[in-house]
């Protein structure tokens, strides 16, 4: 038989909030985007500074006419200042912002270059200064007002250009303002695709932490809930084991102080409490056996369930196969002893109830969680009324142990037909641990 067991993992927990999320570091911006930031705000300032330095140097001009250029150049470098230098990167990508910085540019570069057709070179800004505005619509047309601009100022003007020969300028506007502007479009669709997958990235990095948080307060949880629960088996055992060894000691040596006027009496009440003090002794080393899966210590997990599978196959008579799939990778030391309780109950369970022929043991390693099955071909029972546990703790404290560590465990029988148990938990690794006890020691 083999078992599909759900491969969901369900957790509980209990009304506790989740651990803070690290608080993620930026990512260094690429040198690229340093270049392009400090280029963004210098090149505009050089594009105005060699024009005015041409037109001053210029023999030509009367001292008005190139005072008035320069006070004009001064007044577009201020300009650059307040839309370039003082607003932040957020308010200078705002439409309306954007619109009017535009506007002070095109303004500035068209009075200049109808003075001086160096400044030519200036209103190549305002190709830029179009591409900032939004939406997309809007920078198409203050590309193509650039584009009309800077041709046909130094040429009588747009009107005058226009209706001299209408044909040749419009023609190289929309030539010019289809390839900066299609270029731009691209640009701009790249910038908001590399924008778009950076978010995601930071939201894939944002999971990942959280999902850390997640493991390390389910481990913390089921720490504390396994340190409780052996408590609470522990002090059951005692009850049934060592406490009614204990009296039954104390009444048997009551019993041969009242009898010490007949020496067989005598003897028979101190052999059977030394009978009892032998037994209470196996059962207390057999509870403190339990506190600690001695298999693990010096094994690997899957080396640990061949060797429970080995011995129990050579005590029992029944053969039992294991086999181990996908690539093992050391666990948290919780989940490693459950698997390996859970193994040996079952084994137990098989040896105790089913009557097998044989049995199989499969761990399987699939990245983010493990599975153990355990089957056999016995007489299987009724999943609804499954037989009692015998010194063991059952199919419900197995189930407890499993759903305790966020898992879940499925069981498949039917008379006749075998029995198949699927543990499926999460596979936190064991390096969790040391993050838990450094948190732990840190607070």
């Amino acid at each position: 038989m083999r078992l599909g067991a759900p491969r969901d993992v369900k957790v509980d927990w209990r009304g506790s909030l989740l651990p803070p999320v690290a608080k993620r570091h930026a990512d260094p911006p690429p040198r690229w985007h340093w270049w392009f930031s400090r280029a963004e705000t210098t090149v505009p300032f050089v594009l105005l500074a060699v024009p005015t330095l041409l037109s001053a140097l210029r023999g030509d001009q009367t001292p008005a006419h190139r005072l008035t250029t320069l006070v004009l150049a001064a007044g577009a470098a201020v300009w650059l200042v307040l839309t370039t230098l003082v607003p932040s990167a957020r308010v200078r990508e705002h439409g309306a912002f954007a619109a009017l910085a535009f506007a002070g540019i095109v303004s500035f570069g068209s009075v200049l270059e109808a003075r001086e057709t160096y400044f030519l070179i200036f209103m190549v800004h305002g190709f830029f200064a179009a591409m900032r505005m939004r939406p997309m619509a809007a920078a198409i047309v203050g590309v193509a007002i650039t584009s009309l601009l800077i041709n046909t100022v130094a040429n009588g003007g747009p009107i005058h250009a226009l209706a001299t020969a209408p044909a040749i300028w419009v023609t190289l506007v929309v030539v010019q303002t289809a390839g900066i502007g299609g270029g731009g479009a691209v640009f701009a669709a790249v910038g908001r695709q590399s924008a778009e997958r950076k978010r995601m990235l930071d939201q894939l990095a944002a999971a990942e932490a959280e999902n850390r948080g997640l493991q390390r307060q389910l481990l913390t949880q089921a720490r504390e809930a396994g340190v409780l629960d052996e408590r609470q088996r522990l002090s059951q055992e005692i009850h049934d084991t060592l406490a009614q060894g204990f009296t039954g000691i104390i009444t048997q040596l009551e019993a041969a102080a009242q009898a010490q006027d007949d020496p067989a009496e005598w003897r028979r009440h101190v052999d059977t409490a030394t009978a009892l003090a032998r037994e209470n002794l196996t059962a207390a080393r057999r509870s403190v056996h339990a506190l600690r899966p001695e298999p693990l210590e010096a094994a690997t997990l899957p080396d640990a369930l061949a060797e429970v599978a080995r011995l129990w196959s050579e005590r029992t008579g029944v053969p039992a196969a294991f086999s181990a799939t996908g690539t093992p990778v050391p666990l948290h030391p919780e989940l490693e002893a459950t698997l390996l309780r859970i193994t040996q109950e079952a084994l137990s369970n098989v040896a105790k109830h089913a009557r097998a022929g044989r049995a199989g043991l499969t761990l399987s390693y699939m990245g983010d969680e493990v599975t153990l099955d355990v089957r056999d071909d016995g007489v299987g029972f009724d999943p609804e009324n499954p037989p009692p546990s015998e010194g063991g703790f059952g199919l419900p404290g197995m189930r407890s142990r499993v759903q305790r560590l966020a898992g879940t465990l499925h069981v498949e029988s039917e008379p006749g037909g075998g029995t198949a148990i699927s543990v499926n938990l999460p596979a936190v690794p064991a390096a969790t641990l040391a993050g838990i006890e450094n948190e732990g020691a840190s607070a």
